[in-house]
């Protein structure tokens, strides 16, 4: 079944992702106003870092089984996996973003200077630039999927792509819980 017409796939990733990045970068860019989203309590913003982190733990879950499933020529438990994997994906974002305007932007890192600077940073770094590159190569998947039979996807970048996304989404995901045991546990 056609959800997606085929010649829109690449419009529509285009358009998708640069919506969501641009959403992504005004926010942890302070340009986003507080007052765009509903107050809400200290003990609920203080939770959104855990239930991410169990977010990020349970996508992990998912991709992996997403992607044994394809391996062993189950595509309707693939297909089940990744959009849960995707549904994911968009929950962490909604409450990370949810988060980051309701606090007036990123927290600082609360540790030393030195693991700061050569631990944090880098995984950071790392973290976020697997994540920006993840955003067209999941939607492309996800568009392509949307747009053909099963039958005719083989013929499409589908597999190529997704195996691509996958592993930059596991590494991605793995590096926010480091992240988020830098920030929140550890220090």
């Amino acid at each position: 079944m056609e959800y997606v017409p085929r010649e829109r796939v690449n419009i529509l990733t285009a358009v998708l992702s640069v919506v969501s990045l641009a959403i992504v970068f005004a926010a942890a860019g302070g340009r986003i106003p507080q007052s765009t989203v509903p107050t809400a309590p200290e003990w609920i913003l203080e939770s959104i870092p855990l239930l991410n982190a169990l977010i990020s733990v349970t996508a992990i879950g998912t991709i992996t089984v997403g992607w044994r499933a394809i391996r062993r020529g189950n595509v309707g438990r693939h297909r089940v996996a990744m959009v849960t994997s995707f549904l994911l994906f968009a929950a962490f974002l909604t409450f990370y973003l949810y988060r980051l305007v309701a606090t007036g932007g990123p927290q600082p890192f609360p540790g030393p200077e030195t693991i700061k600077q050569f631990v944090y940073y880098p995984v950071l770094a790392i973290h976020i630039f697997l994540a920006i590159v993840c955003v067209p190569l999941v939607y492309y998947a996800l568009l392509l999927a949307g747009a053909y039979p099963i039958d005719e996807l083989y013929r499409t970048n589908h597999a190529r792509v997704g195996r691509v996304a996958a592993s930059l989404w596991l590494i991605s995901f793995s590096l926010g819980i480091v992240v988020y045991v830098l920030l929140h546990v550890v220090y």
